[in-house]
């Protein structure tokens, strides 16, 4: 793993060296391009920092073909001038994207400046120091914002955090300290089963992880890597055969898209390394396989192994990991009860610039069988999706015109073969303000909408709709059975997503203007090279090509079942032959 790393990051320094502009008129001038912007940004993804983090690994390591290599390092100090220029003066940075002076993106860099800083400083070697006094400039610079600056999500809360470890530790910040103690006396954000408030295990999951494996050491507080060790046992049962990560539930901006597992092997590494746990010992080797380079600035592999020599030693105990399981997550999480305390917090379920996340500790179920993968889930638009070697079902969407959009299930029960999942919403009308609650502005000849206390009127013929599936394991495949009934006629519509990379052959389908597909009946198959899946169950009660609030993903394959209220719509859902007994 090591050698590959090494190997990786000297080709991302050939990369980062072809894209930094070098035109001392420019106003990027010292910076690294972003290909899909044209711009330099100062940030921990896309960003100069990053490519900062890749040289410097390289010109600190003998193993690296640019070891000491001086055009580098004039490179790097320019990109170190560079950041210094693009600092802005209260000691922030804005990432490019929506967060202008942003505390947390600068917490991003600090985190893996101050590795990079560290890694360099062990060098000695004098032609490094102007480019150490230029990265240790920048660091004790954002000192002002990161200890007044506050965040939007969850997880920015451990980024900061470990920011300010890496601060208390350069400079002996016992503010810093005090600071990071603020944040982290709100309380850890994580069910029992070890999943985190967005649910976003392709991306904030790692990032919670790691952030507060640094803020454990940093700030002595051994106790924040226990959340830590849950989420880690969690994902064991989250990855697919593939190892491509379930994203299909997540409450950001990874939901239902391909994630694999490299942002885990540090997390994994440092655990199986600090717990000698075998469980974790083998994740992170399987990590290992998906990391394609060390890493963005903040999260960078071969910093951290190099800073940490004993990461680069094999690990001499692996377990083999499950591939046939069943589990509920979150299954005993009492979900309803810290929701019900919700009106009590006094925010009246808003939040500006994030969202609440209402959805944290709902249940998924996760079942793997050698080389195929089901998860089926709550509170989002999908309840079911299905991997099945190479063929990618990626979403099974119920969407309604009774409040316009996906119906959610929100309840989840085990059965003997399966699960039964429900969903409820209501909808109703709005009664006129009562005379003695209404504002001036009502008597006038202008009374804006937005003036009357709406919160005033009482609901009419509000109305119920209510949908259960069933989803049941059968003998070479899986049933889905819906079914719902009041109020009468109301449009319906079932979606399957599938990846783009198959075929659909068979079945009875009409194309819309939008490139999905109206199934209308028939076996209905989806090939994936040698792998398919075969379906039944098509109808088309009705014509509408989309459900308005149910956007359809892009670049997939999309079929749709479209019927009315009442309905019992039975689907099946059929496999290809053992894939273990083919491969």
């Amino acid at each position: 793993m090591y050698r590959q790393l090494v190997d990786s990051n000297d080709k991302a320094v050939q990369r980062g060296i072809s894209r930094q502009e070098l035109d001392p008129e420019s106003r990027y001038y010292g910076g690294t391009i972003d290909p899909s912007t044209g711009i330099a940004w100062v940030n921990h993804t896309t960003g100069t920092p990053t490519d900062m983090c890749y040289w410097g690994a390289a010109l600190a390591n003998p193993d690296s073909i640019y070891y000491r290599d001086e055009e580098l390092l004039n490179r790097l100090l320019l990109a170190s001038e560079y950041v210094l220029h693009n600092q802005h003066t209260d000691g922030s940075i804005s990432p490019g994207w929506t967060n202008y002076h942003s505390p947390p993106d600068t917490a991003f860099v600090v985190v893996g400046y101050a590795q990079l800083y560290q890694l360099l400083q062990q060098q000695d070697w004098e032609p490094m120091q102007p480019v150490l006094n230029n990265i240790r400039l920048f660091l004790e610079r954002t000192i002002p914002v990161m200890l007044t600056g506050g965040c939007h999500t969850p997880n920015h809360r451990w980024v900061l955090c470990a920011a300010l470890g890496f601060l208390h530790q350069l400079f002996d910040l016992e503010e810093a300290v005090q600071r990071a103690e603020q944040w982290l006396a709100e309380g850890m954000d994580i069910t029992p089963d070890g999943e985190w408030t967005e649910r976003s295990n392709g991306i904030y999951s790692a990032v919670s992880d790691i952030m507060l494996i640094h803020a454990a050491r940093l700030l002595n507080r051994p106790e924040l890597l226990e959340p830590v060790r849950l989420n880690l046992r969690m994902m064991v049962y989250l990855v697919h055969p593939t190892g491509e990560i379930v994203t299909d539930y997540s409450g950001r901006q990874d939901l239902g898209s391909v994630h694999d597992l490299s942002p885990y092997y540090l997390p994994y590494a440092i655990l199986a390394r600090l717990d000698g746990d075998s469980v974790f010992a083998g994740m992170a080797d399987w990590a290992g396989e998906s990391l394609k380079d060390p890493g963005v600035c903040s999260v960078n592999a071969l910093v951290r192994l190099l800073l940490e020599p004993e990461l680069q030693q094999a690990r001499k105990v692996r377990n083999e990991l499950p591939d046939h399981y069943e589990i509920i997550l979150n299954g005993q999480f009492m979900r309803e009860g810290y929701l019900e305390q919700m009106e009590s917090a006094g925010h009246h379920g808003q939040i500006s610039h994030s969202r609440m996340h209402t959805d944290f500790g709902a249940p998924v179920a996760r079942i793997r069988s050698g080389l195929t993968s089901v998860t089926v889930m709550t509170e989002v638009p999908s309840f079911f999706a299905l991997r099945h070697g190479d063929v990618r079902l990626l979403a099974v969407q119920l969407a309604s015109y009774f409040n316009p959009g996906y119906v959610p299930m929100q309840q989840m029960t085990r059965l003997s073969s399966g699960y039964l999942l429900t969903g409820e919403q209501k909808k109703g009308y709005y009664s006129p303000i009562p005379a003695d609650q209404l504002p001036d502005t009502a008597k006038t000849a202008t009374s804006p909408w937005y003036l009357l206390p709406h919160q005033s009127r009482t609901v009419t013929h509000e109305q119920t709709f209510r949908v259960q599936t069933e989803v049941l394991q059968s003998e070479n495949g899986w049933t889905l059975d819906l079914s719902g009934a009041e109020p009468e006629q109301i449009m319906m519509q079932l979606s399957f997503v599938f990846g783009a990379e198959g075929e659909l052959s068979h079945g009875e389908l009409l194309e819309t203007d939008e490139g999905h597909y109206l199934w209308k009946g028939g076996a209905l198959r989806y090939t994936c090279g040698e792998d398919w899946i075969e379906l039944n169950g098509g109808e088309l009660g009705h014509l509408a090509a989309t459900v308005r609030e149910a956007k359809l993903p892009d670049k997939c394959k999309v079929v749709l079942v479209n019927f009315l209220t009442p309905f019992h719509k039975t689907i099946h859902i059929s496999l290809s032959p053992s894939l273990a007994l083919k491969r």
